[in-house]
C-alpha cells in the first residue's frame, strides 16, 4: 500500500486494530504514534495522516488534505470479456494502478458462462481489487465498473467522439504501436481467453472499431490487457 484508503477522513479518526489496514500500519510499515503516512478518501482528497495513539483496540490518527481536487483517471475506457476471476483480479489490479477511467465487462460468446455467476462479480467482490489497485499507485481515484451481458450492450455505449480500438490476431490489424490517436477518449476491446468469436469480431467491425495487434504471440488475457492499456495511454501522450 503507498496510499492508504477510507470511505470518509475526518480531522480525527479512528481505526480498529483488527482491520486489515490497521496490521498493515503496524506490521508493514511498523509505524509508532507521532510517525505519519499517506492516506485518503476514495474518489476524494489525500493528505498525511499522523497516528495520535495506538491501543490495544485502535489506532487514532489525525487527517489533514492536501488538496481538495481528486486525482485525475485517463480517459480511457477498457472492454474486457469475462476470464476467470483470479485472472480478472490481476486485471483488475493493474488497469486501476495505469489509470483507466471505466471498465466494461460483458459476456462473451467464447467465455465459460460460468464466470459471470461467481462470487467475484456478484457479490461486487472486485470493488476491494479495485481499491488495492489505487493503494497501489498511490492515488484516490477508483475505475468505474460496468457490467453488461453481451458485446453488444458493451459497444453501443461509444459514439463517434472515441477511438475505437479492437485487440485481435484474427483480423491481422495494425501494431497498436501504430495507432494515432484521433479523438481526447479512447476505447479498447480484449476478448476472453478464447478470443472473440466471428460473430462479435464482425459486430466490433460494423461499430467501427478498428483492429490491432501487440504481435504474433498469443496473450494471455492479463498480459494483453496490461500491455494495451499501456501502449494506448502511451500513444495517448498520457503515460
Amino acid at each position: 500500500m503507498n496510499i492508504i484508503l477510507f470511505d470518509k477522513l475526518d480531522k480525527l479518526n479512528t481505526l480498529s486494530i483488527k482491520d486489515e489496514r490497521a496490521r498493515h500500519i503496524k506490521k508493514i510499515l511498523k509505524l509508532k504514534v507521532s510517525d505519519s503516512f499517506l492516506a485518503g478518501v476514495i474518489n476524494s482528497v489525500k493528505g498525511l495522516a499522523t497516528i495520535l495513539e495506538i491501543n490495544d483496540e485502535n489506532i487514532v490518527f489525525s487527517f489533514e488534505a492536501d488538496s481538495t481536487e481528486e486525482d485525475k483517471l485517463h480517459p480511457l475506457t477498457l472492454i474486457m470479456a469475462f476470464v476467470r476471476p483470479i485472472c480478472m483480479k490481476r486485471i483488475l489490479r493493474e488497469a486501476v494502478s495505469l489509470g483507466v477511467e471505466k471498465i466494461i465487462l460483458s459476456g462473451a460468446d467464447l467465455t465459460e458462462k460460468s464466470y459471470s455467476k461467481a462470487n467475484f462479480y456478484v457479490k461486487e467482490e472486485y470493488k476491494k481489487v479495485l481499491i488495492d489497485g489505487a493503494m497501489q499507485a498511490a492515488q484516490t481515484s477508483i475505475s468505474e465498473v460496468v457490467i453488461v451481458d453481451n458485446i453488444r450492450d458493451a459497444i453501443v455505449k461509444f459514439d463517434n467522439s472515441y477511438d475505437k480500438l479492437l485487440l485481435d490476431n484474427v483480423l491481422k490489424g495494425k501494431s497498436l504501436s501504430d495507432y494515432i490517436p484521433r479523438n481526447k477518449k479512447s476505447v479498447i476491446a480484449i476478448g476472453p481467453e478464447r478470443g472473440f468469436s466471428q460473430r462479435e469480431r464482425n459486430l466490433f467491425v460494423a461499430n467501427d472499431f478498428n483492429s490491432y495487434t501487440i504481435g504474433t504471440r498469443v496473450l494471455r488475457s492479463e498480459t494483453a490487457s496490461c500491455a494495451a492499456i499501456a501502449l494506448t495511454l502511451s500513444k495517448m501522450n498520457l503515460i
